[in-house]
């Protein structure tokens, strides 16, 4: 079992939640402001220390078309940074539509300001890149025809 972090980068503000290989599932964590424009270093630092992950997913702002939304240089640089500070390995996945999707799970409008909608976004990014990487249930877990549970 492997823990991951996953992170909804933004400019002013990033989503994290928390996630492991077994289950394929996340939780989200917080929201981590930005100070001056730039990360919260320490703030991320701190919440690498605690869960201390085999390595991170960073959701990547795809356009409709495909093609990568023109700020998305600064989510490549987010994710070298993690990955030089860190140490850590750096899985970039396809964030299209996680913060609409956020806000229709939390209940909130399109317009509603709110720290969770990041955290929840950083949550289905991580969920993404379990169920992609992760297509089959850990070989400990399935069970053949005729087999039981004790």
């Amino acid at each position: 079992m492997a823990t991951l972090l996953g992170f909804d980068f933004g400019e002013r503000k990033i989503g994290v939640a928390v996630g492991q290989t077994l289950t394929r599932t996340a939780t989200p964590l917080e929201t981590v402001r930005a100070q001056g424009q730039r990360p919260d270093w320490q703030r991320l630092e701190a919440l690498i220390r605690e869960w201390q992950p085999e390595a991170a997913v960073v959701g990547l702002p795809f356009n409709m078309d495909d093609s990568e939304e023109a700020w998305s240089e600064r989510v490549h640089r987010f994710a070298r940074q993690l990955q030089g500070r860190f140490g850590l390995r750096v899985h970039l996945v396809d964030e299209r539509l996680t913060s609409l999707e956020a806000r229709r799970q939390l209940q909130l409008g399109l317009r509603a300001a709110d720290d969770r909608i990041d955290a929840q976004a950083a949550k289905l990014i991580l969920e993404t890149w379990l169920a992609e990487a992760n297509p089959q249930p850990p070989s400990a877990c399935r069970l053949s025809e005729g087999d039981s549970l004790p």
